[in-house]
């Protein structure tokens, strides 16, 4: 990775691509240290330190959150709006229809999800402002009301038009980008948050070989998500020859790639979402955490969380993948399977196989997403970094240089032909 961005460096371009990144993200940090008008932070970081959504939120935006700034509710809003607007568009055939019109139909869509987001943005703002109590600091006024959650609105805004000039003119995708961002600019907290415990418990050697556990645990941890998120399974495709004229065509062998962890980091949220609603709900009408079913720390949570999380990836793997459209695309173009029958012989196979692959996905994810719980439990300590955060630091890491080697490459043809 280190010697791709050296190399990435050496190309002027491409440097400038880089800086251009790098600086929307000390925006993107400047504008996290810059407190909203007539709101009461310590509200805002007692719900983060109480972890759930919040503190996932908090995670996600570096802290914004915590400290009450412009940009407390991150990109979340806009990552709901594209989640809502995909399922929508398997749900909805003309939204469907849409999609497959090319350029201009994405185009439209794409602006949709926008105007999707400035509502949903609206909408969580103004439920911050109504139901946790104690985050207006001068009294519920009308004033106050739009101040705090037009605020809260536009720095969601500008995020996602900071994320899609980062993709436009930088490297890498733009909201994966500030999310990551967001994610590392956390990390010394949480590092320094690890050594205080450290320290409280006193230089003992059993201190000492449980901190030294975290390490390797955490060290691992990486080493698997990093080796899961790259798998794939290879269904290989054989194209028929036929003639067109005079020309021959077809002919090649290329295949299928199914990925391990294709469903990403979506299902460790809509769980931890469904988990964490009743003590969400509760935080916001003032009830603190008494709402709270199932602790985080227990085993029932644990359980329930690592099912739950197995049963959205399975569901989100269904929407994204469809077996039959790609057994009719293959048959279209002369492709088969070798060895299966086109036509729904084919769709049956590859449905076959991606249950099988989804569910060593799926036990991935469950077993990331609990890990920390899990340290807490064994070990003593708990890893400070979710599965989620883990699941996105990786992911964004390895795209990005994946698209800075392409860039590469395809300026090397382009300089070999000239």
């Amino acid at each position: 990775m280190f010697q791709t961005l050296r190399n990435a460096w050496q190309i002027k371009d491409l440097r400038k691509k880089i800086l251009y990144t790098l600086f929307m993200i000390v925006i993107f940090r400047l504008g996290s240290v810059i407190p909203v008008p007539l709101v009461n932070s310590q509200a805002l970081t007692d719900l983060a330190q109480g972890g759930g959504l919040f503190g996932l939120l908090d995670q996600f935006s570096g802290g914004a959150f915590s400290q009450a700034t412009i940009f407390a509710m991150s990109i979340t809003p806009y990552v709901n709006s594209s989640i809502i607007m995909q399922l929508l568009t398997v749900a909805i055939p003309a939204l469907e229809r849409l999609s497959k019109e090319g350029e201009e139909g994405r185009k439209k869509i794409a602006s949709w999800t926008r105007y999707l987001t400035v509502v949903l943005a609206f909408i969580q703002a103004t439920g911050l402002y109504f139901g946790i109590k104690g985050i207006v600091t001068t009294g519920h006024s009308f004033v106050a009301f739009i101040v705090i959650t037009l605020t809260f609105t536009a720095g969601t805004a500008f995020l996602m038009w900071l994320g899609e000039q980062i993709t436009e003119k930088g490297i890498g995708n733009g909201i994966s980008v500030i999310i990551f961002a967001g994610i590392v600019a956390r990390m010394p907290v949480t590092v320094r948050a690890l050594y205080e415990n450290f320290i409280a418990a006193g230089f003992t050697t059993v201190g000492i070989i449980k901190l030294v556990a975290i390490i390797i645990v955490a060290a691992l941890s990486i080493i698997f998500v990093v080796f899961v998120t790259d798998a794939e399974r290879r269904i290989p495709v054989q194209y028929a020859k036929r003639m067109v004229g005079r020309k021959m065509y077809g002919g090649q062998s290329t295949h299928i790639p199914i990925k391990v962890a294709m469903a990403g980091v979506i299902p460790i949220i809509f769980a931890m979402s469904i988990l964490t609603f009743p003590q969400t709900l509760g935080a916001m009408l003032g009830k603190g955490n008494t709402w709270n079913i199932l602790p985080a720390d227990t085993w029932g949570y644990m359980i329930v969380y690592f099912l739950l999380i197995i049963f959205f990836t399975y569901f989100y793997t269904a929407i994204q993948f469809n077996p039959i459209e790609i057994s009719n695309n293959m048959k279209r173009n002369g492709g088969f399977v070798p060895g299966i029958r086109p036509g729904k012989p084919t769709s049956d196979f590859i449905n076959k196989v991606v249950v099988k692959i989804t569910l060593a996905g799926a036990i991935f994810l469950g077993l990331i997403a609990i890990l920390p719980q899990l340290t807490g439990k064994v070990i003593g300590y708990p890893l400070a970094m979710g599965g989620s955060s883990l699941l996105i630091m990786v992911g964004v890491a390895l795209e990005t240089v994946k698209q800075i080697e392409s860039q590469m490459l395809m300026r090397h043809y382009k300089g070999f032909l000239d």
